[in-house]
């Protein structure tokens, strides 16, 4: 598990909820779309993540 690459995930996490919340204020349906996109960008970051702690606990 690379704590870099979650710490890094959460932050686009955390971007694209800011721009989603700024694009439904603004009604601003591209900046609610990329919001969105990185939010799911995160969450396969996220599962990457997850496999290569699955992958290292079955060699260990």
């Amino acid at each position: 598990m690379s704590i870099e690459d979650r710490a890094k995930a959460t932050a686009k996490n955390i971007e694209g909820k800011v721009q989603e919340a700024i694009g439904e204020v603004t009604g601003n349906p591209e900046d609610k779309v990329e919001g969105k996109e990185k939010q799911a960008e995160a969450s396969l970051e996220h599962s990457v993540e997850n496999v290569k702690d699955d992958v290292k606990k079955a060699i260990d």
